[in-house]
């Protein structure tokens, strides 16, 4: 019997293949793995947050979701949000945008985590696919230029990718590395 792709060759698989496309910030490119892989879902967008954090269903119940080993700009916050007051950063609302095409509400997803599986905040931490194509979303938004690599150990598994990933985007110029000063 064939075996299947598994999740971190379809990431180093990920960063071998030149992403192409629109790299306009409201419409998302195409992904940049090669092969269609589905994988069993095991939860449900509900709401993109901002770039780097999601809203999920898990059995019913509803979890807010960090992805791990990135971290995109953030987004301005209003009083009745979180955080109320913080301003927004250059690029933010891109990230959001992107992120929001990459996983629109209802997208069934593949949540895997690592070491460390909740943040200070409470919320979950995790590596997220759709599950429809295989597609590895944290991977993605930091290649196409909408988030920096971040590294918090004992969370390592796929920190290699990412910064290889971050650097390609930056010496592609795209997404945040062509927008923002410093």
């Amino acid at each position: 019997m064939p075996r299947r792709a598994t999740p971190v060759f379809l990431a180093f698989a990920a960063a071998t293949v030149a992403a192409c496309g629109d790299d306009s910030p409201f419409v998302a490119p195409p992904p940049t793995t090669a092969v269609p892989a589905p994988m069993e879902a095991n939860a449900t967008v509900e709401f993109v947050i901002d770039g780097d954090t999601i809203d999920v269903l898990i059995d019913g119940r509803e979890e807010r979701v960090r992805l791990t080993g990135i971290d995109t700009p953030e987004v301005a916050r209003d009083a009745s949000e979180t955080r109320p007051g913080t301003p927004g950063e250059c690029f933010g609302n891109e990230a959001t945008a992107f992120t929001t095409a990459l996983l629109p509400v209802g997208t069934p997803i593949r949540l895997e985590r690592d070491v460390v599986s909740r943040d200070d905040y409470g919320r979950m931490l995790g590596y997220v696919y759709r599950a429809g194509d295989g597609i590895f979303v944290n991977y993605e938004i930091v290649r196409q230029g909408y988030a920096q690599p971040l590294t918090i150990p004992p969370n390592v598994t796929y920190s290699d990718l990412m910064v290889h990933a971050a650097r390609q985007a930056e010496a592609d110029d795209v997404g945040l590395w062509s927008a923002c000063d410093g």
